[in-house]
């Protein structure tokens, strides 16, 4: 399995690997996939990250800024989608290590994930990969008149802001 980085020219795999996870109804309050300048312009330039299996995109991951002030310049919060057919077999690990590794080099110091309680996949991978568990808001959002939950965790740098 190939890890790079995510080209514009990606998009249309990108985004059909978000329906996929907009269909699980626990993988984000989104109800639509976006268009990519949208999506573009929600995302940070760095840290975006494409795995291809046999020349296809099997997974994706990126960095969203948590906040506009300048104080929270080192923290970024996760995304990470793995295609229907590709779950399961080691593609978010190795995306979310990539990821790990490139926001180091980018200088943040903390990466956060906010996850729907339903989602264990991704609650797993993120204990796996050394993020902790540090709160949990209830009824945050409505998904389709819903409400849901968020688990909150956070990864903490040990090499960056120290």
């Amino acid at each position: 399995m190939e890890i790079r980085t995510m080209i514009a020219a990606d998009w249309e795999q990108v985004a059909a690997i978000y329906a996929e996870g907009m269909a699980t109804g626990f993988a984000t309050f989104e109800t639509k996939v976006p268009t990519y300048a949208h999506w573009d312009g929600n995302h940070l330039v760095q840290c975006r990250l494409v795995a291809l299996q046999d020349h296809q995109i099997v997974g994706w991951a990126a960095l969203s800024p948590v906040s506009g002030r300048c104080v929270y310049g080192g923290v970024a919060e996760v995304s990470v989608y793995v295609g229907a057919k590709s779950r399961g077999l080691g593609v978010g690990k190795l995306l979310l290590q990539r990821l790990i590794q490139e926001s180091e080099k980018e200088g943040y110091w903390t990466l956060q994930s906010g996850i729907f309680p339903e989602n264990k996949g991704s609650i797993l991978l993120h204990e796996k990969m050394g993020f902790r568990r540090i709160g949990h808001r209830e009824r945050v959002a409505q998904l389709h008149g819903i409400w849901k939950d968020n688990v909150l965790f956070e990864r903490r740098s040990t090499t960056v802001g120290i």
